[in-house]
């Protein structure tokens, strides 16, 4: 068959993450095929490509699909904590069909603010389905974009993970909230291994991953299978690891040691891991993730709007620990902006009044933001605009008011875009979005269905709702009492 080819020209293209030129692009079969200085051929379909930035497609290294459905249901006074007693109210009573139609909302903003590439830990409740997890899939696939799908799954709930909490909860909450069980280990890694084997789209953009949810969470048996799952399966493996303070308290009480040592004695660190988040990392973590080639994923936007506080990222980037950036969920970060995320990466290591050399840099962000993520997705030729690597480009108009006047092209971006400059998206030589329009779905439709389904879901989950609300402020006080014993032994 002939090869497909498509030449850009005319824009001003990020080479190689490291300089700007006016250069023409050659694509050919979803790859860059050449840099080309001046025009290139005539014999081939051209886009022009006149007044535009090209970037790489920026990358998310940690979001949650499910969240899309979720938007505008968090308090806003709520932890991490607090919103995970609520996540019956949330993301309850869901069907299949409700899966997908949020997996699809997640990709369309995702495309919309210039992300081609997500590591979705997906979640259902009680657990995994065969045709739940391939409805995430599939809708990711529709959409054009990559993704590794990764189920999200735990066999404690947040009452069994924490210890002591539940018994400062009073009876009859205490016995109602024992009740509460998810179904046993062995069973959801059966179903995931069901549906990886009988994964419903090409694995070219398309993977299977495995998302233990938080450490504490998961019986250490379970960890160890999910493990050797994702190395007998070749997955990636993420997990949240040192979101909170509380998750860095309970797993002192619980195994004597801080989460990356304990999940270093499992054997569960390699390059194929990563942890979300890492805000409560200390210095021994930060070694022992770089010594095995994992990665940590910073989601500076669910941080500060949980109160989860501020990840270490200067710490984690001397000791050599691969780094990447994710929104989050819709539900706890409010949307699924990568620019936005980026910026915060690079500004938030300037709070305190921290000296120059401790900041994250505008092109540190920027690598994190799209080859630091892209390797932790396990994609190799992911995040540069070189020979040989996927053609996933961003167009961003040169004319937009960020970019006048122009002096600073990467710094302009990082530090002032917000996907408004955002004018084309290209995933796989595939142009997915132009003259505001998603290419690949439709959204009025999905626009509806959501509204329906956001008003059919909140009233199933009334009573989960309530039911949370009385027990955050339990598990807030709890919360806070045990981090503060914790600070003064």
């Amino acid at each position: 068959m002939p090869a497909s080819q498509t030449l850009i020209r005319g824009g001003l293209v990020l080479v190689g993450n490291a300089r700007f030129e006016a250069v023409s692009l050659l694509v050919e079969d979803g790859l860059i095929a050449a840099i080309i200085d001046g025009d290139g051929p005539d014999e081939v379909p051209v886009i022009d490509a006149t007044g535009r930035i090209i970037i790489p497609g920026l990358v998310n290294g940690h979001t949650h699909s499910h969240g899309a459905l979720g938007r505008g249901g968090v308090a806003d006074d709520a932890t991490l904590e607090t919103f995970l007693a609520g996540a019956t109210a949330l993301n309850g009573q869901r069907s299949t069909d409700d899966l997908r139609l949020s997996a699809q909302l997640s990709a369309a903003e995702m495309i919309r603010k210039g992300c081609t590439a997500c590591f979705d830990l997906s979640g259902e409740l009680p657990g995994p389905s065969v045709a739940g997890i391939h409805a995430v899939a599939q809708a990711y696939h529709d959409a054009g974009m990559r993704a590794v799908v990764a189920p999200m799954i735990s066999d404690r709930t947040l009452y069994q993970a924490l210890p002591g909490l539940l018994e400062a909860f009073p009876e009859p909450m205490r016995a109602a909230l024992a009740a509460i069980t998810l179904p046993p280990w062995q069973q959801t890694l059966a179903t995931v291994r069901e549906a990886i084997m009988r994964w419903p789209v090409p694995m070219t953009r398309v993977r299977p991953g495995i998302g233990p949810a938080i450490p504490l969470h998961c019986a250490d048996d379970f960890l160890t299978a999910c493990a050797a799952l994702a190395e007998e399966l070749d997955l990636c493996l993420q997990t949240h690891l040192a979101e909170t303070r509380m998750q860095q308290v309970a797993a002192q009480t619980r195994y004597g040691t801080s989460l990356t040592a304990h999940l270093d004695s499992l054997g569960l660190l390699s390059p194929r891991f990563s942890g979300a988040h890492g805000v409560w990392l200390s210095p021994d973590e930060a070694h022992r993730l770089a010594a095995s080639g994992a990665g940590i994923v910073h989601n500076p936007m669910s941080n500060l709007r949980l109160g989860s506080g501020t990840a270490p990222m200067r710490m984690l980037a001397d000791a050599g620990v691969t780094l990447g950036i994710g929104t989050d969920a819709s539900n706890t970060s409010d949307g699924q902006n990568m620019f936005e995320a980026t910026r915060l990466a690079a500004t938030l290591s300037r709070a305190g009044a921290a000296p120059a050399d401790q900041w994250i840099t505008v092109p540190e962000a920027f690598h994190m933001a799209t080859e630091g993520s892209a390797r932790i997705m396990g994609l190799e030729n992911v995040g540069r605009i070189v020979p040989g690597w996927a053609a996933d480009l961003l167009f961003l108009d040169r004319d937009y008011c960020h970019y006048v006047p122009l002096r600073d092209v990467l710094s302009q971006i990082v530090l002032a875009e917000n996907g408004a400059a955002l004018r084309e998206v290209m995933i796989d030589g595939r142009i997915v979005l132009r003259d505001n329009r998603i290419l690949t779905l439709d959204e009025p439709a999905l626009a509806r269905q959501a509204r329906a389904a956001a008003a059919r879901l909140d009233a199933a989950n009334t009573d989960a709702r309530l039911k949370s609300e009385a027990a955050a402020c339990v598990i807030r006080s709890f919360c806070h009492a045990a981090c503060t014993a914790h600070t003064h032994t």
